[in-house]
């Protein structure tokens, strides 16, 4: 039988990896996914996106649950949380979605091909070779015309630290068997706040410790400042400025040392500690040695079409150099590399059109360039801002907190960002990133009807704030 020479052969399912599959498979490529777990969808859907999401809501409705008597609800006593039945619950979603993704690749005849691929080097007469190692060891080789390279990424460590049953990352948080009482989050981007609102929700004490100085530094800092007093209301004990000296084991649990801001030395003690200082690419031991490739801290330059240096060779996901380390901009590169390789229409990814969401409470949503970039570069500025106190859908759903935030150019009102903190924000910056994507103005969007009574109706108020015409207020 003549050995199969594949269009496009993916290393890593994950997002990105499973997303260029499925597109290339619908514009008729021979396809291979190459993935050396044995289960498609990588950190997303098994140990990332997907299972945090799923406690965020769990967290939603027992935080509705905890003021059941204002909506005119008789409990036959206090909600109580069951904790085996909320992971069960997780599991099966993200059970219920690797079956989705096998289906998938079934439906778009993609080769799923179990083991561990590495570059052998450059193609010969226009074909590329991955080795391909099983789980017993054993070696073989596949062949492609062209090459994706979407092995993912891993948590970050502090030096010296070791993940297990104290010390954990986003992969030993989701396991654990019982809710701790306490626990201390290091770093407070959107890993670290989401963890610390779902088990602040679910009865832990919360202390929140950051390097830098504010939480979700990159967000714009109205929406920093907005989430910091969020979580102080809801009694998250959040430091930030603060460098951590030492993570040390103890009797019961875990000592956090750190330096705050202010230069004095504190000693935080809990039964769990989660590390959540950022994600390191993998892209050691996957043969760029053997390539033109040169990774720059792990990282992979691309072109604006994911093609690295290396002819016939793309990278797409949390490995390539300046794209944000997001499942939707890694899938986002993945149907454009498809597109390219199959000769179809496709438009080169634009960092700042990619939306941002934490999945906090209150939600954060945002798009394009913070008020502070906005004058870093130069434009002359209005900026707009519209309370989510005065949405009547805000006050129907009990969630008042945050707002939306308007970054336009003055002159013509071309929308350069918008960030939302409050419900439902990361549905409604869709909105936003249309208008940006199509070149909106201010002047577009606030003759766009909005149904009433949404929370959307907060963009339209949002838009209208900037020209000091929103009707809510």
């Amino acid at each position: 039988m003549a050995e199969t020479t594949y269009d496009i052969a993916i290393i890593g399912s994950g997002p990105a990896g499973y997303t260029c599959a499925i597109r290339a498979g619908q514009f008729g490529l021979k396809v291979a996914l190459i993935e050396k777990e044995n289960k498609l969808g990588g950190t997303c859907l098994q140990v990332g996106c997907i299972p945090t999401k799923a406690l965020l809501f769990n967290a939603e409705v027992y935080d509705h649950l905890k003021h059941a008597k204002d909506y005119g609800i008789e409990l036959p006593g206090e909600a109580k949380l069951n904790w085996k039945t909320i992971i069960d619950r997780k599991n099966q979603i993200v059970t219920k979605h690797t079956k989705g993704l096998d289906f998938l690749m079934r439906k778009n005849k993609v080769t799923v091909v179990p083991g561990y691929g590495r570059v052998t080097g450059p193609a010969k007469d226009g074909i590329h070779s991955i080795e391909l190692t099983d789980a017993s060891g054993k070696a073989t080789q596949i062949k492609t015309k062209n090459i994706v390279l979407a092995t993912g990424s891993r948590a970050r460590l502090l030096p010296g630290l070791t993940a297990d049953d104290r010390i954990l990352t986003n992969i030993e948080i989701l396991s654990l068997d019982q809710i701790p009482k306490s626990l201390i989050v290091i770093g407070a981007g959107a890993v670290g706040v989401e963890f610390a609102s779902i088990f602040q929700s679910f009865g832990s004490e919360i202390t929140l410790v950051e390097y830098l100085p504010r939480l979700v530094p990159v967000e714009d800092e109205e929406v920093s400042k907005e989430l910091a007093r969020c979580f102080r209301k809801r009694g998250i004990d959040a430091h930030t400025g603060a460098k951590v000296e030492k993570v040390e084991k103890t009797k019961t649990g875990v000592k956090v040392t750190f330096t705050a801001s202010d230069g004095k030395q504190v000693v935080k003690e809990a039964e769990k500690v989660l590390v959540a200082v950022g994600r390191a690419p993998l892209t050691e031991d996957i043969g760029l040695e053997k390539t033109k490739i040169v990774p720059e801290k792990g990282y992979i330059k691309t072109n604006e079409w994911m093609h690295t240096d290396e002819p016939g060779i793309y990278a797409i996901g949390d490995i390539v150099a300046g794209l944000p380390q997001l499942a939707h901009s890694g899938s986002m590169a993945g149907m454009v590399v498809a597109a390219k390789i199959a000769g179809k229409y496709a438009r080169p990814i634009i960092r700042e059109r990619v939306p941002g969401c934490t999945y906090t409470e209150p939600q954060i949503g945002s798009v394009g360039l913070t008020e502070a970039q906005a004058k870093e570069k130069g434009y002359k500025l209005k900026v707009g801002k519209f309370p989510f106190t005065a949405n009547s859908k805000a006050s129907i759903v009990d969630s008042h907190e945050g707002f939306v935030k308007v970054v336009s150019e003055a002159k013509y009102g071309e929308i350069l960002g918008v960030h939302i903190i409050g419900p439902q924000a990361t549905e409604l910056i869709a909105e936003a990133v249309t208008a940006i994507e199509l070149e909106a103005t201010v002047d577009d969007m606030l003759y766009m009807i909005h149904a009433h009574p949404t929370l959307a109706e907060a963009m339209l108020d949002g838009f209208g704030s900037v020209e000091g015409l929103a009707i809510n207020v």
